[in-house]
């Protein structure tokens, strides 16, 4: 690994609310430039969101958390973690989309994804709807299924909606089970909560042996507890972060396409992401910004806060495996 090529900018040279808004201030590096084989971590933007079924706009949401991701800064006050000294990170740009195809869609991103994998980049990701961590573990899970810590107002293990239709925002997790790039015994949903169609929408994930903690057994067990309980599940394998912003109450983050009131504090998901430092892990998403619905940018800082975060532990992550 080689590292402080790919330092961002700091406010102190160019002022933050100028210059091209890249995630984080970083570099942009794109899949054909030379540096391409040197980064260690690409933070990526997915602007897609046709697995949404109800307010539509996180395809807007990588270009409004890149703008908010200028104040992120170099050093996590509370682990001391300096994610930018101990890997290359670089803001690789958009995957492809295809806004009128679901299908093509989702190979274009696993594609995007999979030259991630082979060039034996850790990817970041911003959404986008909750359907892009489906391509996103597909490419990630070529040679086994892995596990996950997932963060969300809702299982998204549901099986079809209007009639037989089998991929939205609703049902990745599922779909990721189903095809064996997920252990579903190695997989923790936290936040969990809302109003119901049916039972079945909870316990299918549970019957596969997905552990799911509830908002209410949340508060319950306390954040320590349930981190705790995250490491436990997840165990020294592989494991991928999927971080749904409505899994937050809706007055921290109000601009998402499903709200659920009731949920995590910003504080709560801080302490909850710091907490899984020391673990096997092989990327992240934050997904389901939508920026029409909330005009002061709140949710898009919110989310880009959240992913400086999990970069942190994942370049922690990183730097070791890369030390053995």
């Amino acid at each position: 690994m080689s590292v402080n090529k790919f330092h961002p900018i700091t406010g102190s040279v160019m002022p933050r609310f100028a210059g091209v808004a890249s995630l984080m201030r970083l570099p942009l590096v794109g899949l054909e430039d030379q540096m391409f084989d040197e980064v260690d971590i690409g933070l990526v933007g997915v602007p897609w969101d046709g697995g949404t079924t109800n307010r539509p706009g996180a395809r807007h949401g990588p270009r409004q958390v890149r703008d908010a991701s200028t104040m992120v800064r170099n050093v996590n006050r509370a682990s001391g973690i300096k994610p930018f000294s101990l890997c290359n990170c670089a803001d690789l740009g958009d995957t492809p989309v295809n806004p009128v195809d679901l299908m093509d869609s989702l190979a274009r991103i696993e594609g995007f994804f999979g030259r991630l994998k082979a060039a034996d980049i850790v990817p970041l990701a911003v959404g986008g709807d909750h359907l892009v961590s489906l391509p996103i573990l597909r490419a990630l899970a070529k040679e086994g299924p892995v596990g996950m810590v997932h963060f969300d107002a809702h299982t998204d293990t549901w099986d079809r909606y209007f009639g037989d239709f089998k991929y939205t925002h609703g049902t990745p997790f599922r779909r990721a089970i189903e095809e064996g790039i997920l252990d579903p015994k190695r997989t923790v949903q936290i936040g969990i909560r809302g109003a119901l169609y049916n039972d079945a929408e909870d316990t299918w994930g549970q019957e596969q042996g997905v552990r799911v903690i509830d908002i209410d057994e949340f508060h319950e067990m306390g954040v320590k507890a349930v981190i705790a309980e995250a490491r436990r599940v997840v165990g020294e394998g592989p494991t991928y972060i999927s971080f749904d912003v409505d899994a937050l109450d809706p007055v921290y983050a109000p601009g998402t396409g499903t709200p659920e009131i009731g949920g995590l504090t910003t504080l709560e998901a801080q302490h909850l992401i710091r907490g899984l430092q020391g673990l096997n892990l092989i990327g992240g998403d934050v997904v389901e910004v939508s920026p029409p619905f909330d005009p002061t940018g709140g949710t898009a800082a919110v989310a880009a806060t959240l992913m400086f975060e999990m970069l942190c532990v994942i370049a922690d992550s990183v730097s070791h495996r890369a030390r053995r």
